[in-house]
């Protein structure tokens, strides 16, 4: 048996270690889950950093060469709408230009009957609420210079008729970037509304240059 004066203290402390890790686990439990202290701190600090990213201003720009030697600085576009709002806004244009896929090409056409490469981007991005000018000339001036390394869905797209030329008479809108490639959809004509890869021979021997919308 354990001497009156070596019981009680032991007594004492066990109860206070039981209540040290009871009030530990109550403050660790978050949506009915324990989490260890070392989880907890992870998650506080996770939090931190996302509070201050959501204040962060992010400002980029690259630089390339433009086909006279001069040095383009492309700026990220100055934005109406937030960039949730813009991504919802890319996400209804694609999915309309998607909707008419097979649709035969017909020059100054804006309709399933019929349509040309200018007028598939019209009016796709009407049915988000956005007007572009018209002519794939006038669309490539609608927006700010992109490399082509540096695409996102939603951009546009230039080509010239044949290869090496600077006149653009197509354009298409980017549909998805991947590590496989660039797929585009236009109205093409020989085939009407289709999407094709960027990479290929044929489109990278006529491309131009691409711009990035003004939402």
């Amino acid at each position: 048996m354990w001497p009156t004066r070596w019981w009680a203290p032991s007594l004492f402390a066990g109860l206070l270690l039981l209540a040290s890790c009871g009030g530990t686990k109550k403050l660790n439990y978050r949506n009915g889950r324990y989490y260890s202290a070392s989880e907890i701190a992870r998650m506080k600090a996770a939090e931190r950093r996302g509070a201050g990213s959501s204040k962060t201003k992010v400002k980029t720009k690259t630089a390339g060469m433009s086909p006279g030697g001069r040095k383009i600085v492309a700026r990220g576009p100055k934005r109406t709408s937030s960039p949730a709002t813009a991504n919802r806004q890319i996400a209804t244009v694609i999915e309309e230009a998607r909707s008419y896929q097979g649709t035969p090409y017909k020059f100054g056409g804006t309709s399933r009957l019929g349509m040309d490469c200018s007028g598939l981007l019209s009016v796709s991005f009407g049915a988000a609420g956005i007007q572009i000018p018209r002519s794939s000339n006038e669309q490539a001036a609608w927006g700010d210079p992109v490399r082509p390394q540096d695409l996102q869905t939603g951009d546009l797209v230039f080509f010239g008729a044949s290869p090496g030329s600077s006149t653009i008479t197509h354009v298409g809108l980017v549909t998805d970037v991947s590590s496989e490639g660039v797929q585009f959809i236009h109205s093409s004509t020989s085939l009407g509304v289709v999407e094709n890869a960027l990479e290929s021979d044929y489109y990278l021997s006529r491309f131009i240059k691409a711009v990035r919308p003004k939402l």
